[in-house]
C-alpha cells in the first residue's frame, strides 16, 4: 500500500456497473466524515467511486484480486475496495471477501451480506476494510494478520463467519468466508435481492396489459362465471399454481435464464446450482406479485360492473380470471415464437 501524501488517504470503491455502483455512490456520501472520526488523529479519507465491470469474463477471487491490483497501482489510490453482486467461491466455501494488506486492496462479495439491511451491513463492512488497511498492520509470528477487522458486520446466529483458505500464490492474505446451510441460505437471498425481482413487473408491462385486457373480458364471460362457481378452493389454489408456474417457465425458457456449467468439477456444479435456485425464486417472486396485482385489479373491476347480489361470487370470479389470463398469454407468447 502507498503511503499517504498531505496526511488524506486516497479510498477507491471500485463497483460492478448497476447495484453495486448504487451502494457505492450511497456509501461514498457518508465515508469521509466516518473515516475520519473514526480513524482521529486529524486523519483525512478522500473517497472516490469508480463504476466499471471489472469483474466480466471471470469469477475467479485470485484472478479478479490481480486485476484490483493493476487497476490501482495505474491510479494514485491507497486503498481500494471493490464491490460485486457476483457470489464467489473458493475450495468450496463461499467468500465474504478477500484482503490484501500488503497492497490496500479488498474485494467484497455483496450477495453474502444477505437480503436485509444490505447497505447498512455494506457500509459498516467498507468502513472497516479501510480503517484495517490504511492502518498500521500487526503481524504474528508467521507474518499473518492478526487483526479480524471485518468479523463485525458479518457474524451473527445466522451467518457463522470465519478465516477461509488462502493459497500461497493469491495476492490475497486474509480472507473470511460463509459456510453450511445458514451460510448458502444468506447468499441465496443475497442473490435474490441483488436480481431485483419487483423489476420484473416493469418487464413484463406489454404481457401485464394483454392479461389485464383478458381478465376484464373474462370477467364478463359465462364459462368463466361457471368455473368460478363450480370449482372449489382446493382447486383455485392448484389453478393459480398452475398459472405462476407456467409464466416461470416461459420466462426461464424465453430469456435462456438456465445456467449450464461447462465446468464438471464438484464447485462448478455448486455453483451452478446456487445461479438456477436465484434464479427460480426471482422469477417466482416477479411473477407472484405481477399474478397478485392482477387478481386486485379485477376484484376492483368486478365490484365496479358487476350487481352487489352477485357480490359473494365476485372474490372466486377475480381469482379465476389472473389464472385464465396468464395462460391464455403465455399460451399466446409460444405460439408467437413457433416457426
Amino acid at each position: 500500500m502507498r503511503e499517504s501524501s498531505q496526511g488524506v488517504t486516497v479510498v477507491a470503491l471500485l463497483a460492478d456497473p448497476d447495484a453495486p455502483t448504487d451502494v457505492a455512490r450511497r456509501i461514498a456520501r457518508i465515508l469521509p466524515d466516518r473515516l475520519a472520526e473514526k480513524a482521529g488523529q486529524g486523519r483525512r479519507f478522500d473517497v472516490k467511486v469508480v463504476s466499471e465491470p471489472f469483474t466480466s469474463g471471470t469469477e475467479d477471487p485470485p484472478t479478479l484480486m490481480r486485476r484490483i491490483m493493476d487497476r490501482g497501482s495505474a491510479e494514485n489510490w491507497d486503498v481500494v475496495v471493490a464491490l460485486t453482486d457476483l457470489p464467489l467461491h473458493s475450495h468450496g466455501r463461499k467468500i465474504v471477501v478477500d484482503l490484501s494488506h500488503e497492497h490496500g486492496l479488498a474485494l467484497l462479495s455483496l450477495p453474502s451480506l444477505g437480503g436485509l439491511r444490505l447497505q447498512t451491513r455494506a457500509r459498516r463492512a467498507v468502513e472497516e476494510a479501510v480503517l484495517g488497511l490504511s492502518g498500521p498492520r500487526a503481524t504474528g509470528a508467521e507474518g499473518l494478520p492478526q487483526s479480524q477487522p471485518l468479523l463485525g458486520p458479518f457474524a451473527g446466529r445466522l451467518a457463522p463467519v470465519h478465516r477461509g483458505q488462502v493459497g500461497d500464490e493469491e495476492t490475497a492474505d486474509l480472507r473470511y468466508v460463509v459456510s453450511g446451510p445458514r451460510g448458502y441460505l444468506r447468499v441465496l437471498v443475497g442473490m435474490v435481492r441483488a436480481n431485483r425481482p419487483w423489476r420484473l413487473v416493469s418487464g413484463l408491462s406489454k404481457a401485464l396489459a394483454a392479461a389485464l385486457a383478458t381478465g376484464a373480458i373474462a370477467t364478463l364471460d359465462s364459462t368463466t362465471w361457471s368455473l368460478s362457481g363450480a370449482l372449489s378452493v382446493p382447486r383455485l389454489v392448484i389453478a393459480m399454481v398452475g398459472s405462476v408456474g407456467l409464466m416461470i417457465g416461459w420466462l426461464i425458457v424465453d430469456g435462456e435464464l438456465w445456467h449450464r456449467s461447462t465446468e464438471s468439477s464438484p464447485e462448478a456444479r455448486q455453483r451452478a446450482r446456487l445461479y438456477n435456485t436465484s434464479t427460480v425464486l426471482t422469477v417466482g417472486i416477479g411473477a407472484l406479485v405481477c399474478y397478485v396485482g392482477l387478481m386486485v385489479i379485477n376484484l376492483v373491476w368486478a365490484l365496479f360492473i358487476l350487481n352487489d347480489r352477485v357480490f359473494a361470487s365476485i372474490p372466486d370470479l377475480a381469482w379465476v380470471s389472473p389464472a385464465s389470463a396468464g395462460e391464455g398469454n403465455a399460451s399466446l407468447a409460444r405460439r408467437r415464437e413457433a416457426p
